[in-house]
């Protein structure tokens, strides 16, 4: 059987044979450009940032439906809701843990493909002309429960391996949820809708928004750990290295300013920000962007080497965790805990952070915009239809059931 790159070329060179000209070529190429490009994801980049007015595209992915399992598992949404309740209840902590195995699950697969190729243009018996071209495109494999999958018996790593993906939790609470459905639905309900749908109902249970979740995601049969580092934005990102990440799947600067909001509920263990609080880029001083007194918290909870499994988050009173734009206010009062947060308030994004802080209305503007990037981030290219597998286990491919 032929392999991808083969059968494009073959697709190619059959379009180019019924071309006329090089011209004509070009134009076709330029259309199809055109079609493929992300500059119909459109913000206002004006200087009033009191208008929150935006439209999202449609962004719902072919084989992706509201009640997939309405026919083969009607109770697989509930079953998921209750039983991300009962976990919850048992351990708050699991709420943040499972958004940020969604968010690791959807982010890390990004492949740009090329393929040089000599076309042959043929215009009539007496006119032919051959051309070299490079032909490119970015593959992007998302929502795919990939990041799920145990290191394979052979040895090779998975994405949970990855530096990025070990302090990754959860893993237990999805296997749980999925071994319910399973008894009531054996073989039908994939782990990334199930994943896709814990995720969207845990931000409920700590506050957050409700949001539509399309289902009929269909399993990887296996994990891509070489493609997790260098996709992941770093808790040391810098302001542009966190643009250019989101940027690349297709993501705007007020949607990535909105998606990051999750980190209010999140808790951030010490040695993820030590050099922040002792010795900044070498520097042997703290992060000027850091409020002095912040500093001073931030010693005292992790100590002098960070090595205790000490954590900080964006509380909104004492030690309450809840989902809301108080991290917003935090950034602008240099309380932001990971560098890749504070940078926020270094750039043009600053604009949103002053928006999404700006009390009850900015709340409410903030809740909006980050439940559509949700929605946007749940339909980025997952697999559908006959591609990939539902798994009985999550942690296995269905061959290794």
């Amino acid at each position: 059987m032929l392999g991808p790159l083969a059968r494009g070329a073959i697709f190619l060179l059959a379009i180019s044979i019924v071309l006329c000209t090089v011209d004509d070529l070009r134009s076709d190429a330029t259309t199809s450009a055109a079609v493929l490009s992300l500059d119909d994801y459109e913000e206002d980049t004006g200087d009033d940032s009191s208008s929150f007015s935006f439209t999202f595209p449609e962004t719902r992915p072919r084989g992706l439906v509201f009640g997939f399992y309405d026919e083969t598992c009607p109770d697989a949404e509930e079953l998921v809701s209750s039983t991300v309740r009962k976990l919850y209840h048992a351990d708050p902590n699991v709420a943040a843990a499972l958004v940020r195995l969604f968010f690791h699950d959807c982010f890390i697969h990004v492949r740009t493909n090329k393929l040089r190729a000599r076309l042959l243009i043929i215009c009539d018996a007496h006119a032919r002309t051959r051309q070299d071209a490079v032909f490119s495109w970015t593959r992007v494999q998302g929502c795919d429960a990939s990041v799920l999958l145990d290191r394979v018996d052979d040895g090779r790593k998975s994405e949970r391996d990855a530096g990025p993906n070990q302090s990754l939790r959860g893993f237990g609470a999805i296997e749980a949820i999925k071994q319910r459905v399973e008894a009531a639905c054996p073989g039908t309900v994939s782990c990334a809708d199930i994943l896709a749908l814990a995720a969207r109902d845990s931000l409920v249970l700590v506050g957050g928004p409700a949001y539509p979740v399309l289902t009929g995601r269909r399993d990887s049969a296996q994990s891509f750990y070489y493609d997790v580092s260098g996709n992941i934005p770093a808790p040391n990102a810098t302001y542009a290295m966190t643009l250019d990440a989101f940027a690349r799947r297709g993501f705007t600067e007020r949607e990535t300013v909105a998606l990051l909001g999750a980190h209010s509920i999140g808790k951030v263990r010490c040695r993820f920000f030590m050099d922040r609080i002792y010795n900044f880029a070498g520097t042997g001083a703290p992060d000027g962007s850091i409020d002095p007194d912040m500093v001073g918290e931030m010693r005292a909870v992790c100590g002098g080497d960070g090595a205790a499994p000490m954590e900080l988050g964006y509380y909104r009173q004492g030690r309450e965790v809840g989902f809301g734009a108080h991290y917003y206010a935090k950034l602008l009062d240099g309380r932001g805990i990971l560098r890749a947060d504070q940078q926020l308030t270094a750039g043009s994004t600053v604009r949103w952070v002053r928006a999404y802080a700006s009390g009850a209305h900015g709340e409410e503007v903030f809740r909006e915009d980050f439940a559509h990037a949700m929605v946007k981030l749940s339909a980025l290219a997952p697999l559908t239809g006959s591609d990939g597998q539902v798994r009985i286990s999550c942690s296995k491919p269905v061959e290794d059931n």
